[in-house]
Order: C-alpha cells, then sequence, then structure tokens
C-alpha cells in the first residue's frame, strides 16, 4: 500500500490496541508528553472517548477515504456515537469554512472599491500637476527615482519571499481557523502503555507493528514494555487475542463490581449482547444507558440468555448466587452455560458445578488475574477449566475481557491456580509494605528505594505502582484489602489440605488481618503499609 500521507489536523481511523478501528484527529500533544522512539507516528485524539493515543504510520487510515469500509465492520452503539461525533465536527468545520469563504468576498469587494476610488483620486491630482510643465518634469524625475529604487528592493525578493513577509501570521503557526477546529485535550496524561495491534486488517504488504499509545485513564502510570505479543502461548493455554467477532450468543452478567464493571463495559465496546444484575440494581443504570438489558433476578438472567457469566466476592457470595431465591440454578436448564469467574477455593467451585452439570447446564470456572484498571483496559489474565467446549464458546467473551487465556483441565485447577497466584501477590505487598516501613524507621528515604528497586529486578508496573499509592497516602481500592487477605486464607487452607507448608503466606496473613482490624478493609491492598505504622 502507498505511503498516505498525514499532517496535524487531519480525520483518520486509528487502531488502538485491541479494540476495533475508531475515529479520530491528529492533534498536538500534550506539552509534558514524549514522543515514543521508533517509527514515525502521530498523536490522536478518538472522538466519542477520553482517549489520546500515539498511533504509528501504519496503523492509521485516512477518515473519509475509508468510512464506509469502517461502518460496515464495526457494530455498537459506542462506536455509533463516535461516527455521528464527527459527522458533527465535520458540520461545524463546514460551518466555520462557509462563515470565513463569507467574511473574505466581502473583504475582497471592500478592496476592490477602494482601489477604484484611488484610481479616480490618481486621475484627478494628474490633472492638476499637468498645469505645471516644470513642476510635472522635475515630479516625474524624482517619481522615476523613486520607482527604480523600489524595484531595485523588490527585485531583490522573490515573490514567494515578498508574500510570506507581508503576512501577519508566522511560519510553522496555524491560521486561528484551524486551532478553532482542534479536539479540546485532557490536560493531564494519566497512563501510558504499550501494547500489540491485533484484529486491524490491513492490506497484503502491511505488517501490524505494536502500537505505542496513552489511554487518558484514571491512574497514573507510566510502563515502556514492547513485546512481540499480548497473548502467552503455554502447553496448556489458548492464545485468544485476534480479530474479534462477537458471539451471536446471549450473554448475561452477574456481579458489577470493581472487576465486573469493567468486564462488562468491554463486552459491551466489543458489541456483545449483554444482559446485567447486581445485588444493588443502581449499579445497572450505567450499563442500561451503553445498550446492556436488565435482568431481575439472577435465574431470570440465566434462563434468557446463553451464556451467563458471574464475578462476586467469595465463597458463600458465590454459593448463594446459585443456590439462594431466585438463583443461577433455577434458571438452569439442558444446554445452558454458567461461567463464575470469582476467586474461591476449589471445593466451592466443585460444589456448583456438580449442581449446575446436574440439571443439564455446563460449567466452566474462570477466575481472573488482574484489578480494576487491568480490567477497565480489558488487559485481564483469564484462568479457566471444566468444559473445554464451553470455554471455547467464550472465546469473543474472553478477547474482549482481556488479553490472555489458560485453560487449566478439569474443575478446580483454576481456583487453586488463582489463589496460589494471588498468594504471592499479597505476600509481596506485604514485603512491600515492610521494606518501606524499615526505610523509613532507620532513617532512609522511600523514594530513594523506590527508585533503587525500580532499577532492579524486581521492577514492575506493580511494584512502582503501589509504592506511589503509600508515598502519596493514596489508597483508593484498585483491589480491595479484605479480598487479598481472603485468598491468603484460602491460599494457605489449600497447602494445609496437602500438608504443605506456607509460613510466609502464613505471616503475610497475619499483617492483613492487622490491616483490617485499623479499618482498612475497604481500602487498596497497599493499605498493608498501615499495619506496620500503628
Amino acid at each position: 500500500m502507498a505511503a498516505v500521507s498525514l499532517r496535524l489536523g487531519d480525520l483518520v481511523w486509528g487502531k488502538l490496541g485491541r479494540y476495533p478501528p475508531w475515529p479520530g484527529k491528529i492533534v498536538n500533544p500534550p506539552k509534558d508528553l514524549k514522543k515514543p522512539r521508533g517509527k514515525k507516528c502521530f498523536f490522536v485524539k478518538f472522538f466519542g472517548t477520553e482517549d489520546h493515543a500515539w498511533i504509528k504510520v501504519e496503523q492509521l487510515k485516512p477518515y473519509h477515504a475509508h468510512k464506509e469500509e469502517m461502518i460496515k465492520i464495526n457494530k455498537g452503539k459506542r462506536f455509533q456515537q463516535a461516527v455521528d461525533a464527527v459527522e458533527e465536527f465535520l458540520k461545524k468545520a463546514k460551518g466555520k469554512d462557509q462563515a470565513s469563504s463569507h467574511n473574505s468576498s466581502e473583504e475582497k469587494n471592500r478592496r476592490n472599491s477602494s482601489e477604484e476610488r484611488g484610481k479616480q483620486s490618481a486621475g484627478e491630482e494628474k490633472r492638476k500637476a499637468g498645469l505645471s510643465e516644470g513642476k510635472l518634469k522635475k515630479s516625474t524625475g524624482e517619481g522615476k527615482k523613486r520607482a527604480s529604487s523600489v524595484s531595485s528592493e523588490r527585485g531583490s525578493k522573490s515573490p514567494l519571499k515578498r508574500a510570506l513577509d507581508q503576512s501577519p501570521r508566522k511560519r510553522g503557526r496555524p491560521p486561528k481557523d484551524e486551532k478553532d477546529l482542534t479536539i479540546p485535550e485532557s490536560s493531564t496524561v494519566k497512563r501510558v502503555m504499550t501494547g500489540t495491534v491485533a484484529g486491524f486488517k490491513w492490506p497484503p504488504g502491511v505488517s501490524e507493528p505494536a502500537v505505542c499509545y496513552q489511554a487518558i485513564t484514571k491512574k497514573l502510570k507510566v510502563c515502556e514494555e514492547e513485546t512481540g505479543s499480548t497473548s502467552i502461548q503455554a502447553a496448556d493455554s489458548t492464545a485468544v487475542n485476534g480479530s474479534i467477532t462477537p458471539t451471536d450468543k446471549k450473554i448475561g452478567f452477574l456481579g458489577l463490581g470493581l472487576m465486573g464493571s469493567g468486564i462488562v463495559s468491554n463486552l459491551l465496546k466489543m458489541g456483545h449482547t449483554v444482559t446485567v444484575w447486581n445485588r444493588t440494581a443502581e449499579k445497572c443504570d450505567l450499563f442500561i444507558q451503553e445498550g446492556a438489558r436488565l435482568g431481575r433476578t439472577p435465574a431470570e438472567v440465566v434462563s434468557t440468555c446463553d451464556i451467563t457469566f458471574a464475578c462476586v466476592s467469595d465463597p458463600k457470595a458465590a454459593k448463594d448466587l446459585v443456590l439462594g431465591p431466585s438463583g443461577v440454578l433455577q434458571g438452569i436448564r439442558p444446554g445452558k452455560c454458567y461461567v463464575d469467574m470469582s476467586t474461591v477455593d476449589a471445593d466451592t467451585v466443585t460444589e456448583l458445578a456438580q449442581v449446575i452439570v446436574s440439571r443439564g447446564g455446563r460449567f466452566l470456572e474462570a477466575p481472573v488475574s488482574g484489578n480494576q484498571q487491568l480490567s477497565n483496559d480489558g488487559m485481564l489474565v483469564i484462568l479457566a477449566a471444566g468444559d473445554r467446549g464451553l470455554y471455547e464458546d467464550c472465546s469473543s467473551c474472553f478477547q474482549a475481557m482481556g488479553k490472555t487465556s489458560f485453560f487449566l483441565g478439569e474443575v478446580g485447577n483454576a481456583a487453586k491456580m488463582m489463589l496460589i497466584v494471588n498468594m504471592v501477590q499479597g505476600s509481596f505487598m506485604a514485603t512491600i509494605a515492610e521494606g518501606l516501613t524499615l526505610a523509613q524507621v532507620t532513617g532512609q528515604s522511600q523514594q530513594t528505594l523506590l527508585d533503587i528497586l525500580n532499577q532492579g529486578q524486581l521492577a514492575s508496573i506493580f511494584l512502582d505502582q503501589k509504592c506511589q499509592n503509600i508515598l502519596q497516602g493514596n489508597f483508593k481500592p484498585d483491589f480491595y484489602l479484605k479480598y487479598i487477605q481472603k485468598d491468603l486464607r484460602l491460599a494457605i487452607a489449600l497447602g494445609d489440605s496437602v500438608n504443605h507448608p506456607t509460613p510466609m503466606a502464613a505471616a503475610a496473613n497475619e499483617v492483613y488481618k492487622r490491616a483490617k482490624a485499623l479499618d482498612q478493609s475497604d481500602n487498596d491492598m497497599s493499605a498493608v503499609y498501615r499495619a506496620y505504622i500503628h
């Protein structure tokens, strides 16, 4: 494909991470935002969102030339709203152009009128000057000298240079009309990520390079990481990234907490038909506005949907959701599918699987590794086990909500693996808090400790983010402290069940229990720091 010439102010289709091609405009980046190294890229403001992005040239297409093509392959309420925003923007731009053209026409008429009056005045002056021949000769001689001088000056500059000199606008600065058409930009760039482009099919010969983008989100985080793929291919895992074609199956979702909200948002964004239910019904309102349907009870959602996902807080909540009044089990009929994404113990998930299957239903456990931000970004890691066919039927859903999914075999395996992952994470968080408090009491700089860690082998997004939370005193929950303590408790019990020692997890668990006693349960897990300073 021949290279397309793009410039500031152009409307384009841009491929942002794993999302469909989206309409945007090339704009100036914020002053404090550096351009990524490597291939040429433009800073794009996406319509219908609060996202900005550095997008490489290979991932951009002119808006008008590809509008019909993109509208055919992309569906969804948010996408249509974005296209409508572009059309509204074009209408306003056209109105300004017409006003500018009208003003230019009036200005031209005024200049012509002024020139005509000037000619008449000049003729009158010439007639008067002819009354005295001597004066006329003298005036003519001086006039020739002045004309020669002016001609010499004009001859020293090219017509282009004279035009530039006469222009009231400085070179390189856009005219006022261009400034007026610039889309308002956010004053702060709050997240920098890099990811892999997936599912945007370009013409033959054009590769799919990695996209470096800055999504304007709610957390301050800078991550410069380039990988060959966002999918991890392992012996028992299935890489599910690629072109996302939403399943035609009706999807249900129960539980709109920190994780569930982001998951549902991405399912809707990718074009899935979703029915939602939450114990606190008000949480459903936002998703209804985005195109979701409302289910009155878990049983109703399951009975009207083909595949129903659930994501709740703990084993008791998971059991109540299935076995309680108007629960999931009452809506299960042969062929109905239930996917439990809650982090629970293996015994609980095995019990739920048995009752679902006994009614002719299909069951899959699929707990997720991540936090609220990763859920919002559609970058969760999904650990699945159970019905392999159902796992494959969930492919487009897993692609919408996560960057990677693993199939781990029989029911219970995903629960065990998830508890081990969170045991490691929770123990690490407690160690971070312990190190920062030890630095403080020994007179060392906590910021310097973080800087040192970020330059060493322990450097990670998790480490930097949680340390920043502590240093800033910001414990807004991204992963509730009470839930990581719950996972540590369940992981210790898992170790006990096979007579395997877990002394590190046990020690960390005690620290989290102290933090809970200090009323930190509903704060982020990084608030475990407060257990060391009280």
